[in-house]
Parts: C-alpha cells; structure tokens; sequence
C-alpha cells in the first residue's frame, strides 16, 4: 500500500507533483512582481506561465529593449530554470 502512494505521487514527464505546481505558482508570481517592480516594462501587457521551472512569457512590449529586460527579470528569479520568450513580441 506504502509502495502504491509513493509512485501515486510521483511526478510523470507529463504531470507535475503537488510540490511542483506550488514551486512553479511560487515563481510566476515572483516573475510577475518583478515585472511590475521594473518600471521600464508593462507587467499588464505580459503574461507569464511556469511548468517544471521553464517560464514562459507572452505578449507584446513596445520595444526590443522592453523584451530583453523582462527576460533578465525572470531569468533572475530563484529557481528559474530556463525562459521562453519566443512568443513575447516587440510591437512594430
């Protein structure tokens, strides 16, 4: 039974544990709130998911400049382990 709990709760390459959906809603909001901390960027206009460490972000900032900072912010946020950027679009 003991044997049983223990693979229910292990995390599958598909699924995340308990714990990890509390890491990663840990580090959305720390990204989130350093995005707002940054006044050179417009935290409403990005959208930040986090699965497994990987953060992605999304959306559309007015320049490449803006898109470079909120990559920085969230690469420097404990227990990020990679950034995905390649849908947050600089507004032509």
């Amino acid at each position: 039974m003991a044997v049983l709990m223990v693979v229910g709760c292990a995390s599958t390459p598909t699924t995340r544990s308990p714990g990890e959906v509390i890491d990663d809603a840990a580090i959305t909001a720390k990204v989130k709130a350093g995005l707002f901390a940054e006044p050179a960027v417009s935290a409403f206009a990005i959208n930040v998911d986090t699965s497994k460490g990987v953060v992605s972000l999304t959306g559309i900032v007015n320049s490449e400049r803006q898109r470079q900072i909120a990559i920085q912010v969230a690469e420097e946020v404990p227990g990020v382990k990679q950034v995905e950027a390649r849908n947050l679009f600089v507004r032509r």
